[in-house]
């Protein structure tokens, strides 16, 4: 609305009507602030991520003392309790839980790598820590891949958590006793999984479960 119209509206509504009616008409006439970006986060996407920028400040400090072995272990609380609520986040906001779920396995990878550099670790976390607070989709849509027909990433492109596929192997065998074969690329999608390789433990599943679909 031009600024000359606006203010001649205002003043015939001041006029007429009382100073509660005002109130309400300029807040009609007059353009909304924008929403921040931190009000935005907390209204939709992952919503509130609080709970683990508390256990990733910890492990910053910790790193910073040099304590890496402790700082892994306090990495891990995050990991356990993204794990356990990676379902729900991933049906809240798939991208932008690929894109924390990269930062943390960057993460987890300094951490845990044989000679840990506390540079990296420091960048790592840094990382993070700055993800958690504005989590979007960074990855472009593409065509889920899959293998042996079944499917083994999302729409990002990423690999599906390997929990998801190794549950939905456990729920196809149920009680029943699995094949030689079958028991081995399950053992092998377990020690890839146990190992944070999401990808080679999802091509050790697919497989099994393709075979149990004959």
């Amino acid at each position: 609305m031009h600024p000359t119209l606006r203010n001649f509206l205002l003043s015939a509504v001041l006029i007429a009507i009382p100073v509660t009616g005002f109130v309400a008409a300029e807040k009609y006439l007059l353009p909304s602030a924008p929403t921040s970006t931190a009000q935005i986060n907390t209204q939709q996407g992952l919503g509130d991520l609080s709970a683990y920028q508390v256990i990733v400040a910890d492990t910053q400090k910790i790193a910073d003392t040099g304590d890496l072995k402790a700082a892994e272990q306090r990495i891990t609380d995050l990991e356990t309790l993204w794990d356990q609520n990676a379902t729900d986040l991933r049906k809240a906001d798939a991208g932008a839980w690929t894109t924390v779920d990269a930062a943390a396995d960057e993460a987890f990878s300094a951490l845990r790598s044989g000679k840990p550099e506390i540079s990296a670790v420091k960048q790592a976390l840094a990382n993070l820590s700055q993800t958690l607070q504005a989590p979007v989709a960074a990855a472009t849509a593409q065509p889920v891949q899959k293998i042996a027909g079944i499917v083994v990433t999302d729409e990002t492109g990423r690999a599906l958590p390997c929990e998801v596929l190794i549950g939905k192997l456990r729920d196809t065998l149920a009680n029943s006793q699995p094949s030689a074969s079958v028991a081995d690329l399950q053992s092998r999608a377990l020690e890839r999984c146990n190992a944070d390789d999401d990808a080679h433990a999802n091509a050790f599943t697919a497989q099994a479960l393709a075979q149990l679909k004959g």
